[in-house]
């Protein structure tokens, strides 16, 4: 029984770790969302906001938050090993909920950002 207490302090620790590492995931993706956001505010004043850059930094943090839930899917995972119950499963299935319809709507954000990136190199060359 030794053994099996050490495997699960350790999967206990690991889970620990990747949380840590979650978080910091997404903290780091909104603070670089923040500057490139302040960046576009400030760039008013010379005529250099666009709405396009809005829509890239939303989906560029919008990454970020994906591989923060995916991180925190994996340690929900290992948690649900190590001590199985109902609010775990509970806890990780509504991650992965929001992962999955941050997803989605992450990725028609990305194909409309690939689709006016097109229109306007299009509309460059016509010019």
């Amino acid at each position: 029984m030794h053994i099996v207490e050490t495997i699960m302090n350790l999967l206990k620790n690991i889970a620990a770790v990747i949380s840590i590492i979650s978080v910091s995931v997404v903290i780091y993706g909104t603070a670089i969302a923040f500057v490139s956001f302040m960046k576009n505010e400030f760039s008013r004043a010379t005529g250099g906001y666009t709405i396009h850059r809005i829509r890239v930094l939303r989906a560029n943090l919008g990454t970020y938050l994906l591989l923060g839930l995916e991180l925190l899917i994996a340690s929900d995972i290992l948690k649900t090993i190590v001590e199985p119950g109902m609010e775990e499963l509970m806890v990780l299935a509504g991650i992965v909920v929001l992962r999955t319809v941050l997803s989605f709507f992450l990725d028609r954000e990305i194909r409309l950002i690939e689709l006016e990136e097109k229109e306007h190199a299009e509309a460059a060359r016509g010019a």
